[in-house]
C-alpha cells in the first residue's frame, strides 16, 4: 500500500466530493474525482452509506491506509462526533460518531479516519499547493451560503470561527454571504434575485448591481481589516463560490485594506473546489 496516496474528501451540504491525494507530489488525482449529491436531511445512515459510496469510488479499487474529510463545523472533530444542529443540514447526525459510523461502513479502523474543520482544511490546501505558498502568517475567507474563516501559522491551519463577528448593525456572516446580495437587492430594486451568480451576470449591464457589489467589498474590507489587525496576516485567500465574481469587488476590497495594510498579499483561490480535499489531505497525512 503507497502511503503518500490518501483519500481526501469535502463533505457540503448538498454534496461529497472525493479524490485521491498524491500527499508527496502536493497534488489531487483528476481522474479519481467523484461527486454524489447527498440529502443532508436524510436518515443518518444513508447519509453515511452515500458518503462511503462515493469514497470508495474514488479509491479505484486499490486501499488507502487513510481517508481525510473537510467537515462543516460545529463539530467535535477528534472525537468524531457532529454536533450541527439548526442549521438545515445532517440534523440526523447530531450527536453521533461519524468517525465510527464510516469506519463501519469502509470497513476500516476508526483511526484511519481523519476530520477537520472544511474551513481550515481550505486554507491548508492553498498553503500546501495553492495560491499562498509561499506566505506565513496567512489568513482566508471562504465566501458562500455561509462564511468560513482561518488562519494558518506555525504549520497548521485552524478555524477562526469569526462567522458571528460584529459587523455594522448585525454579523459578520449577515453581510458577507450569498444572503446578503439576495436580500440587499430585493431592497433596493425591489426584485427578487436567485443568488451570487445571476447578479454578476448583470453585472455589465446593470450600474445598480455594480454598486452593489462596490458594497460588498467594502463590507469585506472592513472585515479583513479587522482581521488582519488580529493576527498579523501577510497574506489573504478567498475562496468560496463568491470568489467567482472576485472582479465585481476587488477594487473596492483592496482600496479599502489598502488604506491600512497596503503590503497584504491579497488573492483568490488556485485549487478552488479541491482546496479542502488537498487540505485534508496534507493535515491527516501529516
Amino acid at each position: 500500500m503507497d502511503h503518500s496516496i490518501v483519500i481526501g474528501a469535502d463533505i457540503g451540504g448538498s454534496h461529497i466530493t472525493a479524490a485521491k491525494i498524491d500527499v508527496g507530489g502536493r497534488q489531487l488525482i483528476s481522474t479519481s474525482l467523484v461527486r454524489m449529491h447527498v440529502d443532508s436531511m436524510a436518515a443518518a445512515q444513508e447519509v453515511i452509506s452515500i458518503w462511503a459510496a462515493c469514497i470508495k469510488q474514488a479509491m479505484q479499487n486499490k486501499p488507502v491506509a487513510t481517508i481525510c474529510l473537510a467537515m462543516p463545523g460545529p463539530f467535535n472533530y477528534k472525537e468524531g462526533i457532529s454536533l450541527i444542529s439548526d442549521q438545515n443540514k445532517y440534523p440526523k447526525l447530531f450527536g453521533l460518531n461519524v468517525k465510527t459510523m464510516l469506519a463501519q461502513t469502509l470497513d476500516m479502523e476508526p483511526a484511519a479516519i481523519f476530520i477537520n474543520n472544511d474551513a481550515a482544511c481550505f486554507l491548508q490546501g492553498e498553503v500546501f499547493s495553492g495560491s499562498v505558498s509561499g506566505n506565513r502568517p496567512v489568513i482566508s475567507v471562504t465566501l458562500g451560503t455561509g462564511l468560513g474563516t482561518a488562519v494558518y501559522k506555525d504549520g497548521h491551519a485552524t478555524s477562526a470561527d469569526l462567522w458571528n463577528m460584529p459587523l455594522h448593525e448585525g454579523i459578520a456572516e449577515d453581510y458577507l454571504s450569498t444572503r446578503w446580495f439576495v436580500k440587499r437587492y430585493s431592497a433596493i430594486s425591489g426584485s427578487p434575485v436567485s443568488g451570487v451568480k445571476e447578479l454578476a451576470g448583470m453585472a455589465m449591464h446593470d450600474e445598480l448591481v455594480r454598486t452593489l457589489f462596490n458594497e460588498f467589498g467594502n463590507n469585506l474590507a472592513v472585515f479583513l481589516t479587522r482581521f488582519i489587525e488580529s493576527t498579523g496576516a501577510t497574506a489573504v485567500v478567498i475562496g468560496g463560490n463568491i470568489a467567482q465574481s472576485y472582479p465585481l469587488f476587488k477594487d473596492a476590497l483592496l482600496a479599502g485594506v489598502g488604506k491600512r495594510f497596503p503590503e497584504v498579499r491579497i488573492t483568490t483561490s488556485v485549487l478552488g473546489e479541491q482546496a479542502a480535499m488537498v487540505g485534508a489531505a496534507a493535515m491527516g497525512s501529516g
